[in-house]
């Protein structure tokens, strides 16, 4: 502090130093803690995709990574906080690259928004923000939700008045047409001059992506000017991909990123399609760089076993943040799993995702773990991790190259590798641990042991830190 270099303080250096010992003395303990901390002892799996780090050590300085090494390289100083990670895996927080935080898995959405519209922002989102961030997700990406509570939440996120991961948003879907009821939350756009006029508003209100959906209904122009105006804008497009169509325009537009593995109960994509896949890969940095695709399967791989065995629609994670009637009408909704008309198609169309998933991996598009948390019967505590297990254990993907898809790749295609995704010098001190081998056994992730975000810990050996949130 500056008043501790003049030889002989002045009186505003004295009444400063005074101010500041006075405050300290009213400030809990646990604001006190130590802004100097050393995570000590574990393997680090830093989210480059190379060989782990036995014995690491982690320096952090306030909510920056400052040096990374081992314990026989690295010398914790004097005056850090040594938090032990021995016995455990460390690595860059979780990112959910497609949630939706303005849902918490109630089954009847045509009950659902009418009935929380404005409970959005000070219930809803809220609770899912620190759901997500308890289950190791420090960065997710919120597609598809009204404006003024996206803003709302991600900015009180920002300033710290409430507790979730880092929040980028893509405020109201937009579409040719909004469906009933649903314009709140949907942007109709009809006309270029309309396409141009809606993604700048967004664009100047502070959202992060553009969302854009049944863009093979609008015409070619139309569908051009939105991704055109986005780029313009500096903002990714992330488009759905549930129909052929859907996927046909949107590599002939541009966008950046397609969402869900899609085509209902189609065994696999069509030849044309994959060849344009391969010729979009192939062009890389040319086209703006990777081609990415979030597949969200888990929701629909787990759906029939979730119906044999309902037990994890028991679990009490779900309930934190949110009033006893929305938890008490959640629970209504689920009753009988197995009868939800929003999942009725889901079996049929479960044994067709482990072939297309496989496809586009094979085409070259980047993936990124994303899970439509949020949807009926899936909760933000328990999406992220079951679809990195889906991945591994049933499609038989590398566990590192799963990881990275939900930390280094999510943060590159959002533009802010420079701050997170790796565990490495001068990135945010955005850090999960689990105990175990999670090479091995990627299922450790639903029991995140540990959570920092920004330097701040908010779980620790599987217990939240209820005075950080």
């Amino acid at each position: 502090m500056t008043f501790c270099k003049a030889s002989s303080p002045t009186n505003k250096h004295r009444k400063t130093f005074s101010i500041f010992i006075i405050a300290s003395l009213l400030l809990p303990s646990s604001l006190l803690a130590s802004e100097l901390k050393a995570l000590v002892g574990g393997r680090l799996i830093d989210g480059f995709g190379h060989q782990p780090i036995a014995n690491s050590v982690i320096l952090i300085r306030d909510n920056v990574i400052e040096q990374v090494g081992t314990v026989n390289s690295l010398q914790v100083p004097a005056g850090y906080e040594v938090i032990s990670t021995e016995g455990m895996d460390v690595l860059p927080g979780l990112w959910e690259a497609h949630a939706h935080l303005m849902l918490n898995g109630h089954a009847n959405y045509s009950h659902w928004h009418p009935t929380y519209k404005d409970r959005l922002a000070n219930e809803i989102m809220p609770a899912s923000a620190v759901q997500l961030l308890l289950a190791g997700v420090t960065s997710a990406r919120d597609l598809g939700a009204p404006l003024e509570p996206s803003l709302q939440v991600k900015r009180q996120i920002e300033n710290g008045q409430i507790p979730g991961p880092r929040l980028y948003i893509s405020g109201p879907f937009i579409q040719h047409a909004p469906y009933p009821g649903t314009e709140n939350y949907r942007w109709g756009v009809a006309s270029v001059e309309e396409a141009n006029a809606k993604v700048d508003l967004l664009a100047n209100a502070g959202v992060d992506v553009i969302k854009l959906i049944d863009h093979d209904i609008m015409s070619l122009e139309v569908a051009q000017a939105v991704v055109d105006a986005a780029h313009r804008n500096n903002l990714k497009v992330v488009g759905h991909s549930h129909k052929p169509d859907e996927i046909r325009r949107g590599l002939e537009i541009g966008i950046d990123n397609f969402e869900h593995t899609g085509l209902t109960t189609a065994p696999e994509y069509p030849d044309d399609i994959m060849a344009m896949l391969k010729e979009r890969t192939a062009k890389g940095r040319i086209a703006g760089g990777p081609l990415f695709w979030t597949p969200t399967v888990e929701g629909l791989f787990n759906y029939s076993k979730m119906v044999a065995n309902p037990e994890k629609l028991d679990n009490t994670c779900w309930h934190r943040g949110l009033k006893p009637d929305t938890v008490a009408d959640i629970k209504a909704s689920l009753a009988n799993p197995g009868q939800l008309a929003y999942m009725q198609l889901t079996p049929l169309r479960q044994p067709t995702l482990e072939k297309k998933v496989k496809q586009l991996k094979d085409a070259g598009v980047v993936l990124l773990t994303g899970t439509d948390s949020g949807i009926p019967t899936k909760f933000h505590c328990q999406s992220t991790w079951n679809e990195l297990a889906v991945w591994v254990d049933e499609f038989g993907f590398d566990p590192m190259y799963t990881i990275r898809a939900a930390t280094y790749w999510p943060a590159v295609l959002m533009g802010v590798a420079d701050k997170t995704g790796t565990i490495s010098k001068g990135k945010l001190a955005d850090i999960i641990a689990v105990q175990g081998d999670v090479l091995k056994y990627i299922n450790l992730l639903q029991r995140v042991d540990f959570v920092m975000k920004d330097g701040v810990v908010y779980k620790q050996n599987g217990q939240v830190i209820e005075s950080a949130l």
